[in-house]
């Protein structure tokens, strides 16, 4: 989990430094600037067409932070059963109904290799990390996730709206990837302090539910308490 942390960390100051870029070329303290025929320098005013463009673009990053930090959060709770070498056996039932749907989407012929102890080795040999999500992570979506694992999804609404601004990310960066809406249109609605303040809101929500699968993992959540678990 804590490699997952720094991941996290890391992503979000590669969308604080693009904001912060953004914001500045929109309130003119950076400048944009060409080379003339004559080979000097000239200052140009940030283009209204490129300015809607980019801030289309921050939807793109939000919500590349929004898939790989959940993804990451999944991955890291079948690694703790790897590392914890947890048992089928062990596992609350709803989480062998996850590894069992996982089994039902596995070809034979590609796991077989991978399984010397089946009560350990069924739980990480059928997981994909790539088939988790495909752009569609929203707040109902993480919610749906967490009551299957068994970790919190509440947040302090006052500082995370619930994650309510994933879907409109999701939304605009649908409609960019599938060529539905121009970047044009997604940037050309969007004032830069709204964007800033739901990349805010966006980064500390996905922080607390980092958090809550951290207490989770901690506190081996996943476990079934009616076994004898260690």
């Amino acid at each position: 989990m804590q490699n997952v942390l720094l991941d996290f960390n890391r992503r979000v100051q590669d969308v604080d430094d693009y904001f912060i870029f953004l914001e500045s070329l929109e309130k003119q303290t950076t400048q944009l600037a060409f080379l003339d025929t004559t080979g000097k320098y000239q200052i140009k005013s940030l283009d209204s067409e490129l300015a809607k463009t980019l801030k289309a673009n921050g939807f793109l990053l939000l919500y590349n932070l929004v898939e790989s930090t959940m993804r990451n959060a999944i991955e890291s709770i079948f690694e703790e059963f790897k590392n914890k070498a947890v048992t089928f056996d062990q596992l609350k039932p709803e989480i062998k109904l996850i590894v069992l749907q996982n089994l039902k989407n596995r070809s034979p012929k590609k796991i077989y290799l991978t399984i010397n102890q089946l009560s350990t080795d069924i739980i990480t040999a059928t997981f994909e990390r790539e088939e988790l999500f495909s752009g569609n992570v929203d707040a109902r979506l993480i919610k749906e996730i967490a009551d299957k694992y068994g970790f919190s999804y509440q947040t302090d609404f006052a500082k995370t709206k619930n994650g309510q601004n994933l879907v409109v990310i999701k939304s605009n960066r649908n409609d960019l990837a599938h060529g539905i809406k121009s970047f044009e249109e997604v940037g050309g609605y969007q004032a830069i302090e709204e964007l800033l303040e739901m990349k805010e809101e966006v980064i500390e929500y996905l922080r607390q539910i980092l958090e809550n699968v951290k207490s989770y993992l901690d506190n081996q959540e996943y476990l079934d308490v009616n076994t004898n678990n260690p």
